[in-house]
């Protein structure tokens, strides 16, 4: 069984930000190939937050928008429940992180992802058994 990986919000939007040319490629590649895999999970968090930010961050039309919230929704959806909120305020108790990160990390879990990847928390850290990871450590300074 191929291990599954959660995508953060920061990462999906990478892949429509046009002014990010080291970080566009490489979110829409590992985006692809996890839809490509069946190995790609987001929640409906997620998709809320990659509206907001694509239409008042970049710009995108909601219409525009709202297509490539469906296109991710080929990616396995987890929805966030009364019990990940509450579950996401104990892991902001004991590992000091963002509520809104705590709820990711919460539904990491929940979809059974042993990846996160996202920008925004400390690469290589483990919370509650998931390992976060950056996938553009390293991509800014070597091209």
């Amino acid at each position: 069984m191929k291990e599954l990986s959660f995508f953060d919000t920061n990462v999906l939007v990478y892949a429509e930000d046009a002014d990010e040319p080291i970080k566009r490629p490489l979110a829409i590649e590992l985006i692809t190939q996890a839809m490509r895999d069946g190995t790609g999970v987001i929640s409906t968090q997620v998709l809320q937050e990659f509206f907001v930010v694509s239409t008042r961050k970049l710009g995108i039309e909601p219409a525009t928008a709202q297509r490539r919230m469906q296109l991710l929704t080929r990616l396995n959806v987890i929805q966030v429940t009364a019990d990940d909120t509450l579950a996401a305020v104990d892991l902001v108790r004991l590992h000091q992180v963002s509520y809104w990160d705590a709820l990711i990390i919460s539904a990491a879990r929940k979809g059974g992802c042993a990846t996160l990847v996202s920008e925004d928390m400390s690469h290589g850290q483990d919370i509650n058994g998931v390992r976060l990871q950056n996938p553009f450590i390293g991509a800014v300074h070597e091209r």
